[in-house]
């Protein structure tokens, strides 16, 4: 699998290229400031960029999208649920006290089916809680027993996303990763949203806020 990742002021948020080594065929997840990085990583490995793929639409995910589209013409997905988040780019530029200008419109709704490029297959999973459209897109080689588990905010290495912006809730976000994630299985590499890489069975044994949930659900039960 080709993988670039590039981070970029002010937020450093990790947007990706991702693409297959046979066919040449792509996907781009999460443009944000780093989105003229991603573009000259596309053009260097000569790559088809079939989707623009949004785990989901917080400012810092999504201010790349525009260069993205208007380079490339791929479809921008998003899930549903944030609509509005992402109908409110400028707004919440405000809130950090950043001009930010509105993104083109969605072109395509998760639907949950799979999505393909070249010998790679897309899962999507909706992983609510630090977003209430956030997803997972969970990639693997047709195949392949070992998926690469791109989460935006939903897991970090040592922590977990952020609930205190709107639309946020800590209880929904740890069921989505109890739940949702860590059945993917402990060998899948997650690829957060910020930071470094890690893995499910490397966050299930060492994370403490999962510990900490896992303790509390345990002694409720």
């Amino acid at each position: 699998m080709i993988l670039e990742v590039r981070a970029g002021a002010p937020f450093f948020e990790n947007g990706c290229v991702v693409g297959c080594e046979r066919t040449r065929e792509a996907v781009i997840i999460d443009p944000g400031d780093e989105a003229a990085g991603l573009l000259a990583a596309v053009r260097d490995h000569g790559l088809d960029v079939r989707y623009i793929l949004l785990t989901h639409a917080h400012l810092d995910h999504i201010t790349g999208v525009a260069l993205m589209k208007d380079a490339l013409d791929a479809p921008v997905h998003l899930h549903a649920d944030d609509r509005p988040l992402y109908e409110h780019a400028v707004e919440q530029g405000e809130m950090f006290g950043l001009p930010v200008a509105q993104p083109p419109p969605v072109d395509a709704y998760y639907d949950m089916s799979r999505m393909y490029f070249g010998d790679y297959e897309v899962a999507v999973h909706h992983t609510p809680g630090h977003s209430p459209g956030g997803v997972c897109l969970e990639i693997r080689k047709k195949g392949d027993s070992r998926a690469d588990l791109f989460v935006g905010d939903t897991l970090f290495a040592g922590s977990v996303g952020r609930t205190d912006l709107p639309g946020g809730s800590h209880s929904v976000l740890m069921e989505s990763i109890t739940n949702v994630l860590f059945p993917l299985g402990d060998a899948a590499t997650v690829h957060p949203g910020h930071g470094p890489d890690t893995t499910i069975g490397h966050e299930r044994q060492t994370n403490p806020f999962v510990l900490e949930y896992l303790s509390g659900r345990a002694h409720s039960d």
